[in-house]
């Protein structure tokens, strides 16, 4: 994995001084995404520049890459991975390519010399990469299919910025902090969600997930080549459970391959245990090691944890049941209030907006432990979103709500807020019209019953609105140490075949991921194959609460604090006295509950503050 960045300016001739200085700005702001080497590659009218975490072909993946065919020029800068290199690589020496690496990244640049534009449906991985063509001076831009790979763009008259974070476009100096209403709501409305394609600072857009981007001297052009189809699933139950095996395991075996060790995420649940039970497998098969596992929990968790529908137990016991059956190299991260408190800003940091909190300072501070024996990482996420594993596929209260099932309690949110922060970005109005705004996009299946289409309606809800807050969280998290995690289950043909699968077939049983159990049985202990989902762990430790209501209280008693001007502060001091303040469900998600809550003041207020956000 890797950071990348960009500039394409018509007018300055990008080979000055000036130019290089700014370079290195964008690219230092990256660095923690690639921190074994770093390059710039520059020409009159475009700049290239890349940071390097070495995965794969230490010797011949250098980036900027660069290609000549045919007389034209062609360079490449690319974070991800492929997971058919090889296929892709026999397929172009056919066509007469040949190659001078085993990196990925050439098969990447020399697809898009082959295929052009059409490249993308070729590759199957995780990616966000920019060719250069320096004879017809045109940028190709792209990402995949599910948007487990960021990048953003600015276009500003006649420039085009871009790179991994958002952090490396605001290094630019013509790129100002700015957040009109509409990214206020983001933030306080739909927040730590996003809309796709919405990158929050006014002058920042997105490339959404399965598209591809065109500029040269005729302007910028946004594309889609990917998105989910609706059509009949043809296959009966047994196909079908055989069909995700297949795809299941293919995909895991495939996530394995680097040059540097590898590890698994293990919670003991249904998903990350079948990543490491295929894993584990792969191994023993090769005669290798066998595989390395990491878990996290926080300290006095058992001392402290509540059951409820979104997390019904401890993964503890689990964890130590599927590491011992698999025999697994297992280590454990134990974390505590005084590391967490602190990680909010490092968290904050790495996302460059307010995010999941403590959800993700402790992934980042888990992160940051497994980097010391991996630089590879397989993790669970995104099994519930195309399986049907939340709470929202299950109670009808959910389904039916006419809203983001994982975001209902909108009247918490509009109490804090200030009267002109509450008529600037009408959150009701405009949760409303992102929340029709996707429905209007999903692909109806003629014949369905209403049941059958409100289903597929929260399962496009879920892929497309709730999957990329986790994904953000993972990446960033993640790279904010150097440290690549795989998502096996955002192979985008386990998607696309997961998605027709009728749910009496998905919910078999009325087990919420039923097929999916079923297709794994005999890779785990039946007591972890049927396991009541659980999420990330969060702690439940009440020092957590006590610190986080102790910064909010700081912030209100500091006059200088930026949040101030847009909220209720008198309503959230008397939230904040209420020591009967308790929240029935969560605010966001399955985890952010009251301390979550107060913790989300405290990042939006350091945020506005240490982003210098100016209000337009």
């Amino acid at each position: 994995m890797c950071g990348i960045a960009g500039w394409v300016d018509w007018k300055e001739d990008l080979t000055s001084l000036s130019v290089r200085e700014i370079t290195e700005k964008m690219n230092n702001s990256i660095a923690h995404r690639g921190p074994d080497a770093h390059a710039s590659w520059y020409a009159r009218h475009c700049v290239l520049t890349h940071t390097r975490l070495i995965v794969v072909d230490p010797a011949g993946g250098g980036q900027p890459m660069i290609r000549e065919r045919g007389g034209k020029k062609y360079v490449l800068v690319y974070n991800g991975e492929l997971y058919n290199t090889e296929d892709l690589r026999r397929e172009l020496q056919a066509r007469g390519h040949i190659f001078s690496s085993n990196s990925d990244t050439e098969v990447v640049l020399i697809g898009y010399i082959e295929w052009g534009e059409r490249c993308v449906g070729h590759y199957n991985g995780i990616f966000a990469f920019a060719v250069w063509n320096e004879e017809n001076e045109k940028l190709f831009m792209a990402r995949d299919r599910l948007g487990v790979k960021p990048l953003f763009y600015s276009s500003l008259g006649t420039t085009l910025l871009f790179g991994s974070e958002l952090k490396t476009i605001l290094a630019h100096p013509s790129v100002s902090p700015l957040v009109d209403s509409e990214g206020l709501a983001e933030v306080f409305a739909l927040g730590p969600a996003r809309t796709p394609g919405h990158g929050v600072f006014k002058q920042i857009a997105e490339l959404k997930a399965g598209g591809y981007l065109i500029y040269d001297r005729n302007g910028l052009r946004e594309y889609q080549y990917w998105k989910l189809k609706s059509q009949p699933h043809e296959h009966d139950f047994e196909t079908t459970r055989e069909h995700v095996r297949d795809l299941f395991c293919d995909t895991v075996s495939r996530q394995l391959v680097a040059d540097v060790p590898v590890c698994t995420l293990l919670s003991g649940g249904l998903d990350s245990s079948a990543i490491t039970a295929v894993a584990a497998k792969c191994l023993k098969e090769k005669g290798e090691e066998s595989i390395a596992t990491y878990s996290v929990d926080f300290l006095d968790n058992s001392r402290y944890f509540e059951p409820n529908i979104y997390q019904p137990n401890s993964d503890l016991p689990w964890i130590k049941m599927v590491s011992e059956y698999l025999k697994t190299r297992h280590h454990s991260t134990m974390l505590d209030t005084s590391d967490l408190v602190p990680a909010l800003d490092h968290a904050l940091w790495a996302r460059d907006l307010p995010g999941m909190t403590d959800v993700d300072a402790s992934l980042y501070l888990f992160c940051d432990d497994i980097k010391k024996g991996a630089t590879v990482a397989l993790s669970g996420e995104c099994a519930d979103e195309i399986f049907g594993g939340y709470p929202w596929f299950h109670l009808d209260e959910l389904i039916h709500a006419d809203t983001f099932p994982w975001s209902r309690n909108l009247k918490l949110r509009e109490e804090i807020l200030s009267p002109g922060l509450l008529e600037m970005i009408k959150p009701r109005e405009y949760i409303k019209q992102r929340y029709h705004e996707a429905l209007s996009e999903v692909p109806a299946l003629p014949g369905e019953s209403a049941h059958e289409a409100r289903i597929r309606e929260i399962f496009y809800l879920t892929i497309t609105r709730w999957m990329p807050t986790l994904l953000d969280r993972k990446d960033r998290m993640s790279m904010a140490v150097a440290l690549e995690v795989r998502v096996p289950y955002c192979d985008h043909r386990l998607v696309e075949y997961a998605w027709n699968i009728p749910w009496e077939i998905k919910n078999w049983q009325g087990r919420e991921k039923g097929i999916l159990r079923e297709a794994l049985k005999g890779l785990l202990p039946e007591e972890v194959l049927w396991r009541k989902k659980s999420p990330y762990p969060k702690t439940y430790n009440p020092t957590y609460l006590y610190a986080v209501k102790d910064l909010t209280l700081k912030v209100l008693n500091d006059p200088s604090s930026p949040i101030l001007p847009l909220i209720n502060a008198s309503k959230l001091r008397s939230i904040l006295k209420s020591n009967g303040f308790r929240l029935s469900s969560p605010w966001f998600g399955q985890l952010m509950k009251e301390a979550q809550f107060f913790a989300y003041i405290v990042q939006v207020n350091q945020w506005l503050k240490s982003y210098n956000v100016q209000i337009a």
